[in-house]
């Protein structure tokens, strides 16, 4: 999916987070989006997932070449993000179930092998409500990445995992990043230093 990005500008209230951000998200590319906590990488990257308009600008989204409705977009992406919340009472198995009745599982991806590459076999039948913090964070990335949607939104997407959990990130990147879209807002560098491209959230102010 490629996204253009003309004259985007958000405020709230008087202030203005960013103002006029001209940019073009290749298709199949990774982009990083960078700059400082509070600068509005992730009021932006609500904005790319439809969850926020922009208070002027407009954003074209095209798939192949051919124009996405705006109210479509949502079908077309996956998200990963701190302040999503998974539901707590579900089990596991019982969420991988949920999130797929909504999305495409990705063509070889099976349930149990979902729980198998995140290392969760022997909490599959836990509820969420029990897991750590890293834990959630491993499933939201595994959910996302196994998602069949041309469109990835990662924000801060290693928060809470410690090394063995940024080494399995960048793992999932290589196995299912290719040929799609990424969009990775942070201001780690373990956690975009695959991308090829850099939007500087900071030069709109």
């Amino acid at each position: 999916m490629q996204i253009e990005l003309h004259k985007i500008s958000r405020r709230f209230n008087r202030e203005w987070i960013f103002r006029d951000i001209d940019f073009v998200f290749e298709r199949y590319s990774a982009t990083a989006v960078l700059g400082p906590n509070g600068s509005g990488k992730s009021t932006l990257l609500q904005i790319l997932s439809g969850q926020l308009s922009p208070s002027s600008g407009h954003i074209s989204f095209s798939l192949s070449g051919n124009p996405v409705p705006a109210e479509l977009v949502f079908k077309q992406l996956s998200l990963a993000a701190p302040y999503l919340e998974l539901p707590e009472e579900m089990t596991l198995s019982e969420l991988i179930s949920f999130h797929f009745s909504f999305k495409k599982m990705l063509p070889g991806v099976t349930p149990s092998s979902m729980t198998e590459l995140a290392g969760l076999e022997k909490a599959a039948a836990k509820q969420i409500r029990y897991y750590s913090s890293g834990m959630k964070q491993r499933v939201k990335l595994l959910l996302s990445f196994c998602s069949d949607t041309p469109l990835l939104l990662l924000d801060e997407p290693c928060s809470n995992l410690d090394q063995h959990g940024i080494a399995w990130y960048h793992s999932l990147v290589e196995r299912f990043g290719k040929d799609r879209t990424l969009v990775v807002c942070s201001n780690q560098e373990n956690e975009y230093s695959f991308c090829s491209a850099e939007l500087r959230i900071q030069e709109y102010k």
